[in-house]
């Protein structure tokens, strides 16, 4: 008797239910179609299997629709106590989307005949009490009367109907426990799902460790070139105006950099339309280093070769990798002097930052710059080395592009 009281049972009831309601659009193009065939196949039997194939093909057709696959999952999740949780409401993958469809055709052609039975027999049990006074059942295609005896003798009707009704109930639980599990089969997540979601996955992080990095680059050289500029900038105040202006047009424009790299992030993190403003690239690296020398830090440069020749990918990575060195140098050697070179070559771009090692503050515990210079080096498949070189400490990096990838 339980399952006559489990609401698991009269939740697959209402899920069939659903599937006779969306049958009943395909039962009104067989009746049409069915005797629309008819002057071509010359016989009844003939046409109807004909129109009954129509119906199914345009039913299996219909089942591949977006909007069907997240019909169907939220009914099975909501009404089928979600048997498959991580399943896509709509599939990614094409054996995926051909699964899901043979689940709603399964979940339509059940549906239709629960429905036909559970309207059938509320009437079925009416007619049968009334019979029982009237001694007529029903009336046959042909006009005939079934006829009963009335009184007691026909008391047995109205019960066996309602031993139909609860047999129905347990079909329900059947049939449905039936769609249940091929609900698991057929919406569960197969290994290509498996792996396209990972793929997902895997971009959506690469995505976030690139904007990461840009923020780190963009963003802490604008921090680093701001205070130092702002220091100086107080301390010169009343004695040396003029250096105060230049400092800070320095904080000016840094500024200013940093927020238009930030309002980029923050666009592609919110899937906005990519900002007027290009990311910057190699050809921005004479700004970039005057930016820096109006930081207070000496900056020889030795650009050899066509920045503009660069490839848009090659010439953004390295002059993000480039302004980590200038960063680094600013904020942890303590103005020391820095030299960049720059030598774009017919396969290969070469660039090296050094600085004297200088008594800068030690910042122990960082490591994200380097580690952000060596993820974009490996992207593009070249080199990177860093480290201290007698006195100095020495940034090289080495991208091939062109015929020479």
């Amino acid at each position: 008797m339980r399952i006559l009281t489990s609401k698991a049972t009269y939740r697959r009831w209402v899920y069939l239910v659903l599937g006779g309601a969306i049958s009943v659009p395909y039962i009104l193009f067989a009746a049409v179609a069915v005797p629309s065939l008819l002057p071509f196949v010359t016989t009844l039997g003939r046409a109807t299997v004909v129109g009954g194939l129509l119906t199914l093909t345009i039913l299996a057709g219909t089942a591949f629709l977006p909007a069907v696959h997240v019909l169907e999952s939220t009914a099975v999740r909501e009404l089928l106590d979600d048997p498959v949780p991580d399943a896509p409401a709509k599939p990614p993958t094409r054996p995926g989307r051909r699964r899901a469809a043979a689940m709603f055709v399964l979940h339509v052609v059940a549906g239709c005949a629960v429905s036909f039975f559970s309207l059938a027999a509320p009437v079925a049990i009416g007619l049968s009490v009334s019979a029982v006074f009237t001694g007529h059942l029903f009336q046959t295609g042909e006009g005939d009367q079934v006829t009963v005896p009335t009184g007691w003798a026909s008391v047995w009707l109205p019960v066996a109907f309602l031993c139909g009704l609860v047999l129905l109930v347990y079909a329900v639980r059947v049939v449905g426990g039936l769609l249940r599990r091929a609900a698991t089969v057929l919406l569960g997540t197969t290994a290509a799902d498996r792996i396209a979601r990972l793929e997902r996955r895997t971009e959506q992080l690469a995505e976030r460790n690139r904007l990461a990095r840009e923020l780190h680059d963009s963003v802490g050289h604008a921090l680093s070139v701001v205070t130092i500029q702002a220091g100086a900038a107080r301390r010169t105040l009343h004695t040396d105006p003029a250096f105060t202006e230049r400092a800070l047009t320095a904080i000016e424009e840094s500024a200013r950099t940093a927020l238009d790299d930030l309002d980029h992030v923050l666009g592609l993190l919110r899937e906005e339309p990519a900002g007027r403003a290009p990311q910057p690239a190699l050809t921005a690296l004479p700004a970039l280093l005057e930016t820096t020398r109006l930081a207070g830090t000496e900056v020889t440069a030795d650009i050899g070769g066509d920045l503009a020749a660069v490839p848009p990918v090659v010439s953004r990575e390295v002059y993000r990798i480039l302004q980590e060195c200038l960063t680094n140098a600013v904020r942890h050697a303590g103005g020391v002097p820095v030299t960049v070179v720059v030598g774009v070559g017919a396969h290969e771009l070469t660039a090296r930052v050094g600085n004297p090692l200088g008594n800068g503050p030690d910042r122990t515990g960082g490591g994200r710059g380097l580690r952000g210079m060596t993820e974009r080096v490996a992207v593009l498949g070249g080199e990177l080395s860093a480290g201290p070189v007698g006195e100095r400490w020495e940034v090289v990096v080495r991208v091939p592009w062109g015929s020479g990838r």
